[in-house]
């Protein structure tokens, strides 16, 4: 069976960080692209980054080029989100997604982000 679990959002100020983390069970995990999305109250949920099997490819939304690196550890079957230079509009839900094809998808629980003074 497959888990995703998320940890490390919290309560941060603007032009704060956070690292968020995806421990994945249940699968094999170098074999699955991993992404983060996010979603706001009242929005849709939207992708945030992704990052491939073996970590050789990223890519970003354009609202947080430059200001947030996803990661992965295989060995440690982790998939990380380092988020700097926050801001209010990063408020939201961040859910980990693991991706295999058209065949495998898994989404963890979410885990709250909310940048506010």
């Amino acid at each position: 069976q497959v888990q995703l679990v998320e940890s490390g959002g919290g309560l941060v100020q603007p032009g704060g960080s956070l690292r968020l983390s995806c421990v994945a069970s249940g699968i094999t995990f170098s074999s699955y692209a991993m992404s983060w999305f996010r979603q706001a109250p009242g929005m849709e949920r939207e992708l945030v980054a992704a990052i491939s099997n073996f970590g050789r490819s990223t890519k970003y939304a354009d609202s947080v080029k430059g200001r947030f690196t996803i990661s992965r550890d295989n060995a440690k079957n982790t998939v990380y989100l380092r988020m700097d230079s926050l801001k209010p509009e990063d408020t939201a839900v961040y859910y980990c997604n693991a991706k295999r094809g058209a065949a495998s998808e898994s989404w963890g629980q979410g885990t709250q982000v909310t940048v506010s003074s």
